[in-house]
């Protein structure tokens, strides 16, 4: 017996249904235009209007990251899903995404840090940070450490995407972000929510020029 569901089968339509419901749900009426376009981006990747309530930003963060993009800037990313979510066609000039998280001198960074991997492979963004685009969908520690190195003096990146998700560390290295003082734009989301959806979607939208 062959069963049939009634339900939308155009893309074009859900585009469209999705992204007018989301402007319906949420008011981004206090938000500059570029941020806002992100803001939906990320709405639409965790279908939640009220994280809208949880967005922290620099105001010249998308124009910043943008720019960077279009002049050919890497993305960081710290994890493997994060930097699979990035739509390749979308980059303006071809840019390079790294994650060295894989790389084989990360466990034994870790070990001489005596902090985790994701924060061992932070050490590995240094020759590549001078400009780039930081996409953070996972870590936490990777967040603290980034901050910890440009505090540091590290080089500093055009942008930072700072989405890390979950229960222990979150929360705090979001909010590390937001009040380091270190003159580099960011987006994030206060709180325990974030991940890799998110952070590669609002990447999507800074990439994508609406000009």
């Amino acid at each position: 017996m062959s069963v049939t569901y009634d339900y939308i089968r155009d893309p074009q339509e859900i585009y469209r249904q999705s992204f007018a419901q989301i402007q319906a749900a949420a008011d981004l009426s206090a938000l500059p235009a570029d941020i806002a376009d992100v803001a939906i981006r990320i709405i639409h990747a965790c279908g939640m209007p009220e994280v809208l309530d949880e967005l922290a930003w620099t105001n010249d963060a998308a124009a910043k990251g943008r720019a960077a993009l279009k002049a050919g800037a890497p993305i960081i990313a710290d994890c493997r899903m994060a930097m699979d979510g990035i739509i390749r066609n979308r980059l303006p000039a071809d840019n390079a995404v790294l994650c060295p998280l894989t790389d084989e001198r990360v466990p034994d960074l870790a070990l001489e840090i005596g902090n985790t991997r994701s924060a061992a492979a932070v050490e590995l963004w240094r020759e590549h940070l001078e400009g780039a685009v930081v996409v953070i969908g996972n870590a936490p520690t990777a967040l603290f450490h980034l901050l910890e190195i440009l505090h540091d003096g590290a080089p500093k990146p055009s942008l930072i995407l700072g989405f890390p998700v979950g229960f222990v560390g979150a929360a705090e290295s979001k909010e590390a972000l937001i009040e380091a003082n270190i003159g580099v734009p960011y987006m994030t989301l206060r709180g325990r929510r974030g991940g890799s959806a998110i952070a590669s979607a609002a990447l999507n939208a800074v990439a994508k020029d609406n000009q």
